[in-house]
């Protein structure tokens, strides 16, 4: 099967928890996972002709975590063109707040702008509503999965 890189940007650990619940559903489907919490530039560019799966909530005025923002400039700064790099997007937020899931959405840009290819929607996870966003994501993980 694939080899995942999930590349996670939390503040609280909810969307930690997330690409853990992610990992094991992706495991379970027969693909290669890690996580990665605080990942670098050098762990990105071993998946560039595999797939990532971003697992990021959203903080300030929908800025990236700290956890997740050097890598995101790092991504900007210093790879350009991505074309061979299969990803997808999950991004936790609270629409209370105008820059609803700004971080995953600022990623899900970069990305599209690398020519990176996205394999479905982004998944949208509201934390006004969702109490176990790690529950509300594993139907979309497990298709995800399958399209990889």
């Amino acid at each position: 099967m694939a080899k995942i890189g999930i590349f996670v940007g939390t503040v609280y650990g909810n969307a930690q928890m997330v690409a853990e619940e992610a990992q094991t559903l992706l495991q379970e489907q027969g693909h290669d996972v890690a996580v990665f919490d605080e990942g670098t530039l050098d762990e990105w560019q071993n998946y560039e002709q595999e797939h990532v799966l971003v697992v990021t909530s959203t903080t300030g005025q929908g800025d990236l975590p700290g956890s997740i923002e050097p890598l995101f400039y790092d991504i900007k700064d210093s790879l350009g063109h991505q074309p061979g790099l299969r990803y997808g997007v999950i991004a936790l937020g609270d629409s209370n707040y105008e820059n609803f899931c700004g971080a995953g959405k600022k990623f899900d840009a970069l990305l599209q702008e690398q020519g990176a290819t996205r394999l479905g929607d982004i998944l949208i996870i509201d934390s006004s509503e969702v109490s176990e966003p790690e529950v509300f994501a594993a139907d979309w993980v497990k298709h995800w999965g399958s399209l990889v």
